[in-house]
């Protein structure tokens, strides 16, 4: 045989290794294309990518997430579905270059990945039951398959050193079906094919698992929410100060900080939703429906929100317009009462269409304080990020024991009886908001020039209100700075401080008092339990 016959029957060294993983490339393509199509039918949360992610960050320790959200921010969970991505794209490959040797034991390894998404679709807390397993298993049988078809393709292992040609030859020809040792033209075909149809179903599964979040858009842009009963009053003059580079006192929903663990946004209908109210002291089982809620009495609150992730000077604080129903009066009417009047049930565990639980302490909900089941934000309904068509807004408690999203279910129980997830996972039962204050400008780092800089931020202490801000100049004393005029109790309030800046490095230090009298600590400490303390610092160079 001549060196181009040879050449011709088997590949150069480096096709073979190459071919096999194109085909673990194309299978993997298979698999996920066909799952995206089978979530389109069960529901796109059953989908292997989501369903892997959101078990990977049910298992996730605390300290990991507070480093992805400090270092990721709002991209946390792209963040990790590209991960989740690329490992499949090695595992793809890998198992491409094995089934060159082993076609079943690669086809094997495909259904094994498989069946870890099936069990983390069921497993999930947001599951419907077994069928969420069904994407996973569909999408790997079409991916074992179409690999087991692709390796049966491909040239056997050429040995010349060891086999005679003429055997090498028979064996190939009879192993592959072909005269020339490897089905080129068929693997070419079912390559192509299967590219071709994968593409397509992928595109089927998105336009099919897409239907249902056009019906909640188009429910959220029809809805015309009723004007307050009782509405917010104007913001106050002078409850802004006048510094560039201060966070604008009502944040855009645009900017309003999330963080949750959705991987997938839930997209709600407002028509098809529903809220069930039950429990300890509940007379008797409620069921409301989003026009029910709209037919009460809408109220209409400024109330800043932060979450217990926010690190010192971070920026997970917001401050909204929000309007809804007071959730205390809806739990009176079911028979609640709060744990100092004789009620029987000490916590509210608010459930959320993906499985979210979380658990508020029934006293501060009916304490008097603006408890919402909010249905609107700044003039808008519910941004879908945000929790439309309705969510939690509890003023004075982190978000994690107090701000439930896409909210469909209360039960009314004991702090004994369920830990919702964040306690299960180590978090404080309870956590009302610690006082805080924050330096937005000049920024870390900046170089203002000599004179008067204008130092300026925000101050929080929900529920309790801000009653005094002090600047520290280096190690110098602490001086009162000039806040701006309260809008509520409920809110962050700005403040200012006009520095007489002299040349060097200087290090710029805030501290604020609440209405309690409690100075804010010094004392630095993580997120975890309960939300950080400690003083925010900013280093400047004054040229």
């Amino acid at each position: 045989m001549t060196g181009d016959q040879e050449q011709q029957r088997h590949p150069r060294t480096w096709a073979r290794p190459a071919l096999g993983t194109l085909s673990g490339v194309l299978a993997g393509f298979a698999a996920l294309s066909t799952a995206e199509l089978a979530a389109a039918w069960v529901r796109p949360e059953a989908g292997p990518v989501v369903a892997v992610g959101g078990a990977a960050v049910d298992r996730t320790p605390a300290a990991v997430k507070d480093w992805a959200i400090r270092n990721f921010g709002t991209h946390d969970k792209l963040v990790l579905q590209l991960g989740i991505l690329l490992v499949l794209a090695l595992f793809a490959l890998a198992v491409g270059l094995v089934a060159l040797r082993h076609r079943r034991l690669g086809a094997a390894a495909v259904l094994v990945l498989g069946a870890v998404g099936a069990l983390s679709a069921a497993s999930r807390p947001d599951s419907t039951g077994p069928v969420d397993a069904l994407p996973s298993v569909v999408g790997s049988a079409a991916g074992a398959l179409l690999l087991y078809a692709l390796a049966g393709r491909l040239p056997a292992r050429h040995d010349s050193s060891s086999v005679p040609s003429e055997d090498v030859d028979d064996r190939v020809g009879s192993r592959r079906g072909g005269p020339e040792g490897w089905d080129r033209r068929g693997f070419v075909v079912t390559a192509t094919a299967a590219a071709a149809a994968s593409a397509g179903v992928g595109v089927l599964g998105r336009a099919l698992g897409g239907s249902g979040a056009r019906d909640a858009a188009g429910s959220r842009n029809r809805l015309v929410l009723p004007g307050p009963a009782s509405s917010a009053p104007p913001v106050p003059r002078g409850a802004r100060v006048r510094a560039d580079g201060v966070s604008p006192f009502l944040t855009p929903n645009g900017d309003f900080y999330r963080v949750d663990t959705a991987l997938v946004v839930p997209k709600v209908d407002a028509r098809a939703w529903r809220l069930r109210v039950h429990g300890r002291g509940v007379r008797e089982p409620v069921t409301l429906t989003f026009d029910d809620l709209l037919r009460r009495e809408l109220v209409e609150r400024d109330i800043t929100l932060t979450c217990v992730s926010n690190e010192v000077g971070g920026p997970y604080v917001g401050n909204a317009r929000w309007i809804g129903v007071r959730l205390a009066e809806l739990l009176a009417e079911c028979g609640v009462r709060p744990p100092s009047r004789g009620g029987r049930a000490g916590q509210l565990v608010a459930r959320s269409v993906d499985g979210m639980t979380i658990g508020t302490p029934v006293e501060d909900v009916m304490d008097g304080r603006d408890a919402l089941l909010a249905v609107g934000m700044n003039g808008e309904p519910l941004p879908f990020a945000h929790g439309f068509p309705v969510r939690m807004v509890v003023p004075g408690l982190y978000g994690y024991v107090s701000a439930c999203k896409w909210i469909k279910d209360i039960e009314l129980t004991t702090f004994d009886a369920y830990d919702p997830y964040w306690v299960r996972r180590g978090w404080a039962r309870e956590a009302p908001v610690k006082t805080q204050s924050r330096i937005d400008t000049p920024k870390p780092f900046a170089r203002p020039r000599a004179g008067t800089v204008m130092v300026a931020g925000v101050a929080w202490a929900q529920h309790r209100g801000i009653d005094r801000v002090e600047i520290r100049v280096d190690d110098g004393p602490w001086q009162e700075a000039t806040l701006a005029v309260e809008d509520s109790r409920d809110t962050w309030r700005q403040w200012s401080f006009p520095w007489r800046a002299g040349k060097g490095g200087h290090t710029l230090t805030v501290r604020a008092t609440d209405r309690t009298g409690a100075v804010q600590t010094a004392r630095r400490t993580r997120t975890e339990p309960d939300g950080a303390s400690g003083h925010h610092s900013v280093v400047v160079t004054v040229d």
